[in-house]
């Protein structure tokens, strides 16, 4: 094993134990949160109802992240970040700073809260930026691993919003269904996107910093990226402390154009990723890395799925197994020689990249796309 290699595993586990024990010691304060915030009646339905935005959201961003699918186990990391690191990190900060210095509640809402949220939110895409840089490639990775940290922070929250309002120890009135109904339709219904899009500035930053030439840039886009989401947290958690037709304004005028504005430059970013790896793997298969006639199956999504769907009915789920991975290494590779000709290759450019082509080696001869000869076994 090279040393590239041996960093780069290294890299790996030591972000998966961090990660994990953090997880863990976070899951286990937010659970003896939840034990001693109400009654387990109250806490499974809170649980519940919390939990119905999480599935749409979650298939948004899986829908978003398919030219170059994230590794699963890195995008339940996040969600688990999310719903425990977080979420403990903020409660943590917000209660300890409290004995330190003394906040009203509305300075606390409209700036304690926005600091240490997105800081323990954007605190997993930093981990990610330092020890796993191989799964960032961009713009739309960052939103990605952004939005299912933000998705996991909301669902924890909702969840104590919702038993709060519910036992009526949120300070708005005496709590039951009606309160219930009512927080339930503004956290749930009408902003379910909200910790996500602020957390998404900042994925947008770290995105960014991974293809920055100068080290000032690699180092200022994340910085620019968190204070972006302190900013529109900060933003909208004033709204609602001057009622709900300053909130409803806020939200029209503001919150709702910028989510359709930030899901606006993720499809744009996915768009610009198709041509992107078109002309990185172009110039790949003008060196004689990739036959030219793969790159329409590899890049253009519909062209993928047609060649999936061929491959599993000549060579059944082998062979559409083979085809897959065969597609996820030239996507891998493309993007790696994109870095490569934009000037900016990671320090482990050629192990990485000599591990693609030994993939797309082995995986080329045992496979064919439409309209080709299927090779025999």
């Amino acid at each position: 094993m090279t040393g590239a290699r041996r960093a780069s595993a290294g890299s790996s586990v030591v972000f998966t134990v961090v990660v994990t024990v953090l997880v863990t010691l976070g899951a286990l304060l937010i659970l003896a949160i939840l034990a001693l915030s109400g009654a387990p009646r109250t806490l499974l339905l809170a649980t519940v109802l919390a939990a119905l935005p999480v599935g749409p959201l979650v298939g948004c961003y899986l829908w978003l992240d398919r030219y170059e699918p994230e590794p699963r186990s890195l995008l339940a990391a996040g969600l688990l970040w999310g719903c425990f690191v977080a979420t403990a990190f903020a409660l943590l900060i917000q209660g300890l700073g409290g004995f330190v210095v003394t906040f009203t509640d509305r300075e606390s809402l409209e700036l304690v809260a926005p600091v240490s949220e997105e800081a323990g939110k954007g605190l997993f895409l930093l981990l990610l930026l330092w020890w796993r840089r191989a799964e960032l490639d961009g713009v739309l990775d960052g939103i990605v691993y952004a939005g299912m940290v933000g998705i996991g922070f909301a669902f924890t929250e909702n969840i104590l919003y919702l038993a709060a309002a519910y036992n009526g120890t949120d300070g708005a009135g005496p709590g039951g269904t009606e309160a219930l109904t009512s927080t339930f339709v503004v956290r749930c219904v009408i902003s379910p996107f909200a910790h996500p899009l602020f957390t998404t500035f900042t994925g947008i930053g770290v995105g960014l910093s991974v293809n920055a030439r100068s080290r000032s840039a690699r180092f200022l886009w994340p910085v620019a990226g968190y204070l972006c989401a302190v900013g529109a947290h900060a933003l909208w958690n004033t709204s609602t402390v001057y009622g709900f037709d300053n909130f409803t304004v806020l939200y029209l005028v503001l919150m709702a154009p910028a989510f359709l504005a930030v899901l606006g430059l993720a499809v744009w970013s996915r768009s610009s990723e198709r041509r992107m790896l078109a002309a990185a793997l172009a110039d790949a298969a003008g060196r004689g890395l990739i036959p030219a006639t793969d790159i329409g199956w590899v890049v253009d999504l519909r062209a993928r799925r047609q060649a999936r769907a061929y491959a599993r009915r000549v060579g059944g789920r082998p062979g559409e197994r083979a085809m897959r991975d065969y597609q996820q290494a030239a996507i891998e590779l493309g993007f790696l020689h994109y870095r490569l000709l934009r000037g900016t290759p990671p320090p482990d450019y050629a192990a990485r990249g000599q591990t693609f082509l030994q993939r797309i080696d082995a995986l080329r001869p045992s496979i064919a796309f439409p309209g080709q000869v299927v090779p025999t076994r």
